[in-house]
């Protein structure tokens, strides 16, 4: 999901901006550049849809297709060319062993690793196909709950990952989480409490596409693999989702060269509107959306600056899940409203969930912190480590979605409305719940 930190108002007055063709079919390999704050908000930079990095120590960091490289010499745009220090290259954590993605899942490894839970605990998980991607893949998701061949009505908990191709790490720990449940359930009486009242849906891999792609052509592709009227190629399928969609120009593009291209319509994409079915034909309490980088735990709203129903009961959540991250090996995750905490984005997952389904919805961008630090390129070695600092967090929001009561009808234009959320926080992070 990462981009930039929200950027101060542009200047009033800067050089044109000259957009030449881009992302044709055979042009998607890019660099990275540095552009000094003052500059790129000069020559207003911010409406251009560039895939930005982060902002760190006053500059702003972009990836740029040759076209678009183009375009800042035509437009003067002084900047700095730093692909050695991140690109994948200078990454030694991907093992050969592992062929081109190490031990990082592929689509067809998902799915085996997927048939192979199912077959180990037939009882307990189940593999249900939820639709197909633009290239003919099958999104896949994993069903986890007693006698999993029922539809018992239980409450549910949605785990999403890769809606964003490079974002390889919001694969694993989805996965993770489930094959965590499923070899602990005869051991472990809380997963097994957890298993017996609810059902738990891991899709870790929203886009296949686009992860194939970033696999086997250019490791920092971002969107789906959308071939686009203009000739580009790739929506933004995290702001492809109805809820604020095109709210405006900044939290999603109009022009499909874009990174943040919303699409022609909401739901335009095979891949978000396997995610709205799922979504809707369930009776979910709770959904969490993986992403990466930048360890913040965000919640609604992302379209616009402005507090959600139920704004004190989603940040109380939130800094719970940050405090039992934390716990641990410490690693710090920032937590707070999307729009205020990372960038204001319109048409995503979560503003979505939460507006449509009533429910607590957060994204959990996951390490490393910037890219500096690695930024999408997670060495093999943290996958396990990750996933483990995050699972505590798992359990909670699962447990929250197993125990509360089902929602009100949503009423996402009604700012007065609250979400009837079953507990209280209270100070220290004890649950007050009534009993």
């Amino acid at each position: 999901m990462r981009r930039a930190r929200p950027l101060a108002l542009a200047l009033a007055v800067g050089l044109a901006w000259v957009l030449l063709p881009v992302r044709a079919a055979a042009d998607e390999t890019g660099e990275i550049v540095s552009i000094d704050k003052k500059e790129f908000l000069a020559h207003r930079l911010e409406r251009r849809g560039l895939d930005l990095l982060m902002e760190k120590e006053g500059r702003v960091y972009a990836v740029v297709s040759p076209g678009e490289l183009a375009a800042l010499f035509a437009a003067r745009v002084r900047f700095t060319r730093v692909t050695e220090r991140f690109f994948p290259y200078d990454q030694t954590g991907i093992s050969a062993d592992g062929g081109l993605n190490g031990a990082y899942h592929s689509t067809l490894e998902l799915e085996t690793d997927f048939r192979a839970l199912a077959r180990d605990h037939p009882q307990l998980a189940r593999v249900v196909e939820l639709g197909t991607s633009l290239e003919g893949r099958t999104i896949y998701a994993l069903k986890i709950s007693d006698n999993v061949s029922q539809d018992e009505g239980e409450p549910a908990v949605l785990v999403l990952g890769c809606h964003h191709a490079r974002e390889w790490i919001s694969v694993e720990v989805p996965f993770l989480f489930g094959r965590y449940l499923l070899e602990n359930y005869a051991a472990d009486a809380a997963v097994r409490n957890l298993v017996d009242r609810s059902e738990v849906w891991i899709v870790p891999l929203v886009n296949p596409d686009g992860l194939e792609y970033t696999i086997h052509v250019y490791r920092y592709w971002r969107k789906n693999r959308r071939l686009n009227a203009d000739g580009t190629y790739g929506v933004d399928i995290n702001r492809n989702y109805s809820y604020a969609w095109g709210y405006d120009n900044i939290g999603s593009s109009p022009e499909p060269a874009s990174d943040v291209f919303r699409g022609t319509a909401p739901f335009s994409e095979p891949e978000t509107d396997a995610v709205r079915r799922l979504a809707l034909s369930r009776d979910f309490r709770a959904v969490i959306s993986y992403h990466s980088f930048s360890q913040v735990i965000l919640y609604p709203w992302g379209y616009v600056d402005a507090p959600a129903p139920a704004d004190s009961e989603l940040h109380a959540m939130a800094g719970t899940m940050a405090g039992l991250i934390a716990a641990v090996r410490g690693t710090v995750y920032g937590y707070g409203r999307a729009a205020q905490a990372l960038y204001v984005t319109n048409g995503d997952t979560v503003d979505w969930a939460y507006a449509t389904l009533g429910i607590p919805a957060f994204t959990i961008e996951l390490p490393p912190v910037d890219v500096d630090h690695g930024g999408f390129f997670n060495d093999e070695a943290a996958i396990d480590a990750i996933f483990r600092e995050n699972l505590p967090a798992l359990l909670y929001l699962a447990g929250y979605a197993a125990n509360s009561p089902a929602p009100p009808h949503a009423r996402p234009r009604d700012r007065g409305a609250r979400l009837r959320l079953p507990f209280r926080i209270l100070p220290g992070g004890r649950i007050d719940n009534g009993r």
